[in-house]
């Protein structure tokens, strides 16, 4: 099996990013793109993102995950914390978060720490998701190998009928974590593959340092 795709391009010229038009703090600047993103008819997702994680096996791994809010500290997302990623969090908190939105030709990419959220945090979160969701972080022994769908399917119904007209708790395995950004990266994308990259860094005395990094 084989396909060439040297012909594939694209010449990305929408928008530009300029030092000028970058406010001193990252969160303003990301909070701008996000609602735009959001708001636009053309973007499907626009809270999904890629999370990357150290594993356990010594190998980076990405995957997405749906980012559920952000504040002036970081970025939060959901899981079960006996997951693969919860499991690699766990021995290696550092972790890469990278949103793309192609039909706006951006990018961001922010490294980070994660951290466990506060209990009641996720308690909050948890209450306000819908019962088949609920159910679902009960019933899922995430990343685990099972033997069919049917083992998944039958899982979901004993839950079912153990929680049937009783409310459903938080499990404890389940919950969330924060990522606190060290470095955010914003990239649009410019003709001719001159794109740009603007890098803000957090320094000790928590301000940030902006650089422009060559496409």
């Amino acid at each position: 099996m084989s396909k060439d795709l040297s012909s594939y391009r694209k010449s990305y010229q929408k928008l530009e990013l300029l030092e000028q038009n970058c406010p001193e703090n990252p969160m303003e600047l990301f909070q701008k793109w996000f609602l735009n993103a959001n708001s636009s008819e053309t973007v499907e997702e626009a809270n999904a993102v890629s999370l990357s994680t150290i594993g356990i096996d010594g190998f980076p791994k990405s995957r997405m995950v749906l980012l559920k809010k952000y504040t002036w500290e970081g970025f939060i997302f959901y899981t079960n914390y006996n997951s693969e990623k919860g499991k690699a969090i766990e021995i290696n908190n550092h972790v890469c978060l990278s949103f793309f939105w192609p039909v706006l030709e951006q990018q961001i990419i922010i490294k980070g720490t994660a951290e466990k959220i506060s209990k009641n945090l996720s308690d909050g979160y948890f209450d306000s998701r819908p019962e088949g969701s609920k159910l679902g972080a009960w019933a899922s022994n995430q990343s685990s190998v099972v033997s069919s769908r049917e083992e998944l399917d039958n899982s979901l119904k004993e839950y079912e009928y153990k929680f049937d007209g009783k409310e459903i708790p938080r499990p404890s395995h389940w919950g969330g974590f924060i990522v606190k950004p060290v470095s955010i990266e914003f990239w649009q994308g410019r003709p001719n593959r001159m794109h740009d990259r603007i890098r803000y860094t957090l320094l000790k005395d928590f301000s940030w340092k902006l650089e422009r990094l060559a496409p």
